[in-house]
């Protein structure tokens, strides 16, 4: 997982004017809604679980109850990656129970090996997913594997971006590895890992157009001020802090960065985009839940302003 800036980005959203009327005000906008409000235009707005790693998963899926959540992407912490049919049937149920739908899982490294690979694919189909996001290595042998297993099992490999330095750094990265490969094989656009990569998210959905078969929305912004950068350096630990100096950005709240949220979420209505809109949210673990709730009312705001 990439950079955790937590403590950085929950002091700043607190120290803000107004930050606990705003989160409360938020609270009860989702306690009035009901199940036939479309509040997110047609998409399928998911929770990525890593964003709430800090609870077990029992208490995450209520966590998304309460947020008006139905979708999930699980990331392994919550539900281990298993086909011994007893662990199936047991998250099933307990998904069931929550009223959740688990529609994609990750992010999973592919290295060749099929029968691991075969057990992804067979972890997500008993689940009925829509994608499997994934860090596949960069080899012709792992994609034409990859080629044989998304038309066989019929469930779209997403490649999923990370920061700067990461095997899949840039939208040419994701371009040149699915080009010409079978249709199933795509991207899991996660939009702040390409702003920490000075890239422009809004134009990697619009590239990779029918490809794209997940979304992370998450926000980032750049540090422009020599003091702010000093003073957020200073509470880091050296590598984090190095980084930090070498990149000049962090991750924030949803619609507090650089974002251009209405423009992800119109090309992604362009693209007929049906597939999982997780929000990852990695900032402030233990405690997420009001700045998860300014976050998916930015997305509200921006399919209204569609």
């Amino acid at each position: 997982m990439p950079l955790d800036f937590a403590k950085i980005s929950r002091r700043d959203f607190l120290v803000t004017a107004g930050a606990a009327a705003a989160s409360l005000a938020i609270a009860r906008d989702l306690e009035s809604a009901t199940p036939d409000d479309d509040a997110y235009g047609g998409f399928k707005m998911c929770i990525q679980s890593y964003s709430l790693r800090g609870f077990d998963l029992q208490t995450a899926l209520k966590h998304s109850q309460q947020l008006g959540l139905q979708f999930w992407e699980s990331f392994p912490g919550h539900i281990p990656l298993s086909t011994v049919p007893a662990h199936i049937r047991q998250h099933k149920a307990l998904l069931d129970e929550a009223g959740v739908t688990l529609l994609s899982y990750g992010v999973l490294s592919f290295d060749g090996d099929e029968p691991k690979a075969r057990e992804v694919f067979d972890f997500a189909k008993a689940f009925d997913m829509v994608s499997i996001s994934a860090n596949p290595k960069k080899s012709p042998v792992v994609f034409d594997q990859l080629d044989k297993l998304v038309e066989e099992y019929q469930i779209p490999i997403a490649i999923h971006n990370h920061g700067p330095g990461a095997t899949y750094d840039k939208i040419d990265d994701v371009v040149e590895w699915t080009k010409d490969r079978h249709p199933l094989i795509g991207a899991c656009v996660d939009t702040g890992h390409y702003l920490r990569s000075d890239e422009n998210p809004v134009e990697a959905i619009e590239r990779l157009g029918k490809r794209v078969f997940g979304v992370h929305l998450k926000d980032a912004r750049s540090i422009r001020n020599e003091e702010e950068l000093a003073r957020l350096t200073a509470e880091l630990p050296p590598g984090a802090a190095d980084r930090l100096r070498k990149e000049r950005k962090i991750m924030t709240i949803l619609g507090e960065g650089e974002l251009d949220v209405a423009g992800c979420l119109n090309a992604l209505r362009q693209n007929e985009f049906d597939r999982s809109l997780s929000l990852e949210y990695e900032e402030n673990p233990d405690n997420p839940l009001s700045d998860i709730e300014v976050c998916l009312k930015t997305v509200r705001d921006a399919v209204k302003s569609l």
